[in-house]
């Protein structure tokens, strides 16, 4: 008779001693990964910052505070190094800060904009983008550029630069050393736009549209589309920077369509299952909703101010976090046809988009 209390009371007390504790569980998780990012993203920050404050200094401004994080944080990695307890917020900055940062985008971007850069002037920024990236993808096998790698330098040269690159890796999952290259890459050539292209609409006889259409069409960078666009008048700044601005658009369909050709990839390379699933890139379709919802709803100008602000940091941070993760040694392995191809994509998407425009604008 005894024996049955017992095994009621032996059968109760497992279930019951862990309902007691089980709530009480994810609380302290949550803390130990917050503490544990919290390193890192003041590193990355600091390092964004940095990146705003040198753009102060007379002659650097033309350098977007993206561009200025990825090289102080590349400094600070090989000369220092980038300690232990910062790599989970690094890494965090990386992804999670990088994804939501490329979502804002599309608070900059509205439909009325391509209808303002016209039928002919997008199928011209579709045109070149498009073969811009075939190109250079194909030209990169020739040379002997890794696949992954020519991709980043198609997706920057193409679309828009630094952000573009590292849009994109998140579906190439490409080594860092390759996205810093890629990055090295469009900033020297689109600087190198931003400087020359000025020099030309009177050679070229290009007026103020036509002008504005071939830098935004060409140039890599958004800031460096208006630094270019700008020298050429106000009308050719205007719509420089909205023709660049409805090319930054075609980024989500990009890195959806690279999404997909790295699953089809991975399943004609008779990888798992699990390789093979699709790498959606969820941040995109974030993109898009923001892209709409600026579209329809009215965002005030000192809101829009705040928010295109906080995105150039959080881009800034996720630059910061490539560069810490950058070993300049393996960036000096990969030689200089990774380079070379950077410069033949710098000259075919202009060339190509300079013949578009004197061919049907």
């Amino acid at each position: 008779m005894n024996a049955h209390p017992d095994t009621r009371l032996a059968n109760a007390s497992p279930i019951a001693a862990p309902a007691d504790f089980v709530p009480m569980q994810p609380l302290p998780d949550l803390r130990e990964r917050t503490l544990q990012v919290l390193p890192g993203l003041a590193l990355t920050a600091t390092i964004a910052l940095a990146g705003f404050a040198l753009r102060q200094i007379p002659g650097i401004a033309v350098f977007s505070p993206m561009i200025l994080a990825i090289l102080i944080g590349i400094a600070f990695h090989n000369l220092i190094g980038t300690p232990a307890r910062a790599k989970a917020g690094v890494v965090f900055s990386l992804r999670r800060v990088l994804r939501l940062a490329i979502i804002l985008l599309g608070l900059q971007l509205t439909a009325a904009q391509v209808v303002e850069v016209g039928a002919t002037g997008i199928a011209i920024i579709v045109a070149t983008l498009v073969a811009t990236f075939i190109f250079t993808v194909r030209l990169g096998r020739a040379m002997g550029v890794e696949p992954k790698l020519a991709e980043l330098i198609a997706a920057g040269t193409s679309i828009c630069g630094a952000s573009a690159v590292i849009a994109t890796d998140t579906v190439t999952r490409a080594p860092d050393e390759d996205v810093a290259y890629a990055v090295a890459c469009v900033t020297v050539f689109g600087s190198i736009a931003m400087f020359a292209y000025p020099l030309l609409p009177a050679l070229l006889g290009l007026d103020a549209h036509a002008y504005g259409l071939w830098a935004g069409a060409s140039i890599h960078e958004i800031a460096q589309v208006v630094a270019a666009a700008f020298q050429g008048g106000q009308a050719a700044g205007e719509f420089g920077t909205v023709a660049k601005l409805s090319r930054v658009m075609l980024l989500a369909p990009v890195v959806l369509s690279l999404g997909f050709m790295a699953t089809r990839r991975a399943r004609k390379s008779g990888q798992g299952h699990s390789a093979a699933k699709a790498p959606v890139p969820w941040f995109v379709l974030g993109f898009i909703a923001l892209v709409v919802v600026n579209s329809v709803v009215s965002i005030p100008a000192e809101a829009k101010s705040v928010i295109i602000m906080a995105t150039t940091f959080m881009l800034s941070m996720a630059l910061a976090a490539m560069g810490l993760e950058t070993d300049i040694r393996k960036l000096k392995a990969k030689g200089l046809r990774p380079l070379l191809l950077g410069l033949a994509a710098f000259l075919f998407i202009a060339g190509f988009s300079l013949t578009l425009i004197k061919l049907v604008w």
